[in-house]
Formats: C-alpha cells, sequence, structure tokens
C-alpha cells in the first residue's frame, strides 16, 4: 500500500468519490469532474484510467435515442 500526503489523500478521495457518483448515474461528468476538483479533460482522463466508461448510456436508452430520429 502506497501512502500518501493527507492533502493527496483528500484529493484522491476526491476524484474516488466523484468518480463513483458518476458511474452511478447520480452526477454527470461536468459535475463530478467539479466535485474532483478536475478540469473535464483531467477527469476524462480519470475515468479512462480507472477503466470507468465515460458513456453512461444504457442500451434502452441509446435504443431510443436510434428509434426517435427516425
Amino acid at each position: 500500500m502506497m501512502k500518501l500526503a493527507p492533502g493527496e489523500f483528500a484529493q484522491e478521495m476526491r476524484i474516488a468519490a466523484a468518480v463513483q457518483c458518476y458511474a452511478q448515474g447520480i452526477v454527470s461528468q461536468g459535475k463530478a469532474a467539479e466535485l474532483a476538483e478536475l478540469t473535464r479533460a483531467d477527469f476524462l482522463e480519470e475515468l479512462r484510467r480507472r477503466k470507468v466508461p465515460a458513456c453512461q448510456v444504457t442500451e434502452d436508452e441509446l435504443a431510443g435515442e436510434i428509434h426517435g430520429a427516425f
């Protein structure tokens, strides 16, 4: 286990909480980035690093969008 300075630990917890809230669909990408105190681009990089999909659309929502477009 790596040791973090108190400030680094707090930042890591903010990012982890924001990623979890985003992954559960509780907050938008923009709001999650704000909660993590990151730019949206940096938040997207965190999602990639943590292997969390950046797109949170379900198959049903996508099908509805496709069928609604025609």
